[in-house]
């Protein structure tokens, strides 16, 4: 869009004719803003679609990422404010990516997940104080600010299966498969694995029905059709929250403060205080008083005895129901084709296991998660010097509680694990909740299926044209059989 051309509102932030030298009568595009707010980090999201155009599957599209620096917004606790400020200078890049002519159409969204959801638990009063200084940064900014809330483990389990979903093309079947229902599969979506740094989700459509836990099922009408989904979104059992958990189990072995961890490199040295496992509701309850209040954890880099102290975290004594997954939660049978986003295809593609050629083996996954936890910790830190130290020394970890999670925790076999795509963008978006969520906010995805028709306008004039040549042909054919001209009787004698 030149200088000179500007927009005009038209019914809202959904229609706005773009006036120019070179653009009189053509809508602009639109946007709209997504606050990713983890709980680690937050990042901005900036979408794109053309108002001119029906917003059919896999319009929309992602411009922009910014990933604000420093912690998630609930490591801001002791100070409010600066959570706020934080995002500030992504703001500003957002500025610079919507044209100035639409900020105030652009709606802007911040959902914040599980730091802020456990942080909510631990104090609802202090949570809410961070939440209205983000509010007071975003409100400043020239958009069409709609809200930031605490979203549920179960609405991002669902906006990460409506994201992959849409972007995929899954939702909306072409004009000709409408007519053609006996060739779609029985829910015709995948399934979504999603990883945070303090939940895990996993959401898709099971084979059988009605789904036995209620607390788990969802149902969604899009372009015409039901799905009944299974989601769970398992809270403290992201990859940071999960290495809680299993420290502060592994406290009963430590001798005098030492800990020989299995889970880290060997020659890797870390110390930390006790209560510092304790800080948050996923380890409080298990507090106990120890004889030290230092932990010295030393690495030995031991796959399959760091993958046994994972799965003491795992509850499997009980299930109330046909199947479960783990801590008693119920889980359908695994059913189709699988995306597992996040932190899942950031932990594999740091250990070289994402490839574009289809889903490495799980034999080969584990013999590398293997391999790379047994290497020493100063050759580790030789080969990735870019790396902060603390993110580097838990890929082990990392690397191995995904394994456990897939395998144990949902039952991915050596079979089933080739359904498992790891994925990091569709097309040119991230895999992620935001989309969804946006879409669900500003009703993108219709309930009924747009009446639509099966071939373009060209199609038909085309289709058309065809027909006429047929038909002329055929009458000219009819004609000279039932009046044969003498040229053609005196060949026939």
């Amino acid at each position: 869009m030149s200088q000179h051309d500007h927009c005009l509102p038209l019914n809202g932030i959904h229609s706005v004719l773009c006036i120019g030298p070179e653009m009189t009568g053509l809508f602009c595009p639109q946007y709209g803003i997504v606050l990713d707010a983890g709980s680690s980090h937050t990042n901005l999201y900036v979408y794109e679609w053309p108002a001119e155009k029906e917003n059919d599957t896999g319009v929309v599209h992602q411009v922009e990422v910014c990933k604000v620096e420093g912690v998630g917004i609930s490591g801001y606790s002791q100070d409010p404010e600066k959570a706020g400020l934080s995002l500030q200078p992504c703001m500003e890049s957002a500025q610079e990516v919507v044209p100035e002519q639409q900020h105030r159409e652009t709606p802007v969204y911040l959902g914040a997940t599980a730091g802020m959801r456990l942080l909510s638990l631990e104090n609802r009063s202090i949570a809410d104080t961070v939440l209205s200084a983000v509010e007071k940064t975003l409100r400043s900014f020239p958009f069409n600010f709609q809200g930031a809330r605490v979203i549920s483990g179960q609405e991002e389990g669902a906006y990460g299966w409506i994201t992959i979903n849409y972007l995929l093309g899954n939702f909306k079947q072409s004009g000709w498969l409408n007519f053609l229902p006996n060739l779609r599969s029985s829910s015709g979506t995948s399934g979504a694995l999603d990883l945070g740094g303090a939940s895990t989700q996993i959401t898709f459509v099971p084979d059988q029905e009605p789904i036995e836990s209620q607390d788990n099922s969802l149902h969604f009408r899009l372009y015409g059709k039901s799905y009944n989904v299974y989601t769970h979104s398992f809270l403290c059992y992201g990859k940071d929250q999960a290495l809680r958990l299993k420290l502060a189990s592994d406290l009963q072995s430590a001798q005098n403060g030492s800990l020989l961890d299995p889970c880290f490199h060997p020659g890797y040295v870390r110390i930390m205080n006790v209560s510092d496992l304790y800080t948050n509701p996923c380890t409080a309850n298990g507090e106990q008083q120890l004889p030290f209040t230092q932990l010295h954890i030393q690495g030995n880099g031991d796959h399959q005895k760091c993958r046994m102290s994972i799965q003491k975290i795992f509850n499997n004594s009980h299930c109330p129901y046909s199947s479960c997954s783990f801590n008693g939660i119920f889980l359908p049978p695994l059913q189709g084709e699988f995306g597992a986003f996040s932190a899942f295809y950031f932990v594999m593609n740091f250990l070289n296991l994402t490839t574009a050629k289809g889903p490495v083996p799980l034999d080969t996954v584990t013999s590398t998660v293997e391999r790379f936890c047994s290497r020493a910790w100063h050759e580790v830190k030789a080969d990735f010097p870019k790396i902060k130290e603390k993110y580097l020394s838990e890929y082990c970890f990392s690397g191995t509680y995904v394994l456990s999670l897939l395998e144990n925790g949902y039952g991915f076999t050596t079979e089933t694990w080739q359904s498992i795509q790891f994925l990091g963008k569709i097309g040119s978006s991230d895999a992620g909740w935001t989309l969804g969520y946006m879409l669900n906010l500003t009703n993108m995805i219709p309930a009924e299926n747009p009446p639509t028709r099966p071939l373009s306008h060209a199609s038909y004039v085309g289709l058309m044209v065809l027909c006429s040549l047929v038909l002329v042909a055929v009458l000219l054919l009819g004609w000279l059989i039932f009046h044969k001209p003498k040229c053609l009787q005196k060949g026939l004698i």
